[in-house]
């Protein structure tokens, strides 16, 4: 029986979704089905937001979240075992921009992945309208260049993490194996499809209708949701306000709680590294090279110890430090002028990228 209204059909299409995955939360599941929408008008929007199920162990619902993915977006496209080349010419097609899913994304980012620049220019660049991605072309005996279209939808699913770059325009679910007391449907493709597309053609009748409206004007986003954030989700929050009902709410509310989460995560080496040495220099004014790395190496919690199987040396301290124009000099301790930083060295870093309770 069809919706009698949009919020009914969003709401349709996350009890699709929660019949085969087990979301952490209902917030995920939200997030997940605005997402959907949003590919059925690629054309409304500046970027497109990437869409990440990731988890730390195989077995925990990554697949079949894009399995379930694939019966309701615009020209799916299955890009494992595919060649970049011919991604490129599918998101070049002038039928219709496709929805790219993308199992397995840890053979592209992750530790073991070989070869795969121009995959990796794709998912980069892909993400803003307009974007193109560069590739050289063999002709007879010529190498000559192209500039190929790459903005499309992408979802991806993996384990570990995604690169920052990445991770920064991504919408993350954070996918778990199910506990016993979970439970979903086995899900088959061949008997499913067909709710799946009614719901999938549904959706693309309503797109279709407010696709060239939808930002007109933009949709007010929290005062939490900012620069790279508001990228992100600024699409999803504008398909969400012309659902209409508990919809604004849900959207804004899972935007406020995705990005708290990713705020929460484990910083970057070097901010780790800026935290730790702020730790370090406790009630001092000054510290030789020396002193402080021996400070980290000391800290039982923390990777330099460790850092690439070999504990942290002045040396790559020093490199490390160099992103952020930070650099030893001679300094007065005791009579002696070591090499070393002073705290007024790293106050700029510390105020620029350490939250006020580090």
């Amino acid at each position: 029986m069809a919706a009698t209204s949009p919020a009914q059909l969003l709401d349709e299409i996350v009890h699709f979704l929660k019949r085969f995955v087990s979301y952490p939360n209902d917030a995920d599941a939200f997030a997940h089905a605005l997402w959907i929408a949003h590919t059925h008008i690629m054309e409304a929007w500046d970027s497109t937001p990437r869409l990440a199920f990731l988890s730390p162990e195989p077995g925990s619902g990554k697949t079949r979240a894009l399995e379930v993915t694939e019966l309701l977006v615009p020209r799916p496209i299955e890009s494992i075992n595919v060649s970049p080349a011919y991604l490129f010419r599918k998101v070049g097609d002038p039928d219709g921009t496709p929805t790219i899913l993308f199992d397995e994304i840890d053979t592209v980012f992750g530790p073991k992945a070989r070869d795969n620049e121009e995959l990796r220019g794709l998912l980069n660049a892909g993400h803003r309208r307009g974007a193109t991605a560069g590739r050289c072309v063999v002709k007879g005996k010529e190498i000559e260049t192209e500039e190929l279209p790459a903005y499309c939808a992408v979802a991806m699913a993996g384990l570990g993490k995604l690169p920052d770059t990445i991770l920064s325009r991504s919408i993350v679910v954070k996918m778990k194996r199910r506990a016993l007391h979970e439970t979903v449907e086995p899900f088959r493709r061949r008997i499913h499809s067909p709710d799946g597309h009614t719901l999938r053609d549904r959706l693309e009748l309503w797109c279709e209708s407010i696709g060239g409206t939808i930002m007109n004007p933009p949709p007010k986003m929290p005062i939490q949701i900012t620069d790279r954030n508001a990228d992100v989700w600024e699409p999803l929050i504008a398909v969400a306000d012309a659902a209409g009902g508990r919809w604004p709410e849900l959207a804004r509310d899972a935007a406020v709680a995705h990005v708290a989460h990713i705020k929460e995560e484990s910083p970057s080496l070097g901010v780790s590294l800026l935290a730790d040495i702020k730790m370090s220099f406790r009630g001092d004014i000054r510290l030789p090279s020396r002193t402080l790395v021996a400070r980290l190496n000391s800290m039982p919690e923390a990777p330099w110890a460790e850092l690439d199987n070999k504990p942290l040396n002045q040396r790559r301290l020093a490199q490390l430090l160099k992103q952020y124009d930070i650099s030893p000099k001679g300094i007065r301790v005791e009579g002696l002028t070591p090499r070393g930083y002073e705290r007024s060295d790293f106050c700029d870093a510390w105020n620029r990228y350490l939250p006020p309770s580090r």
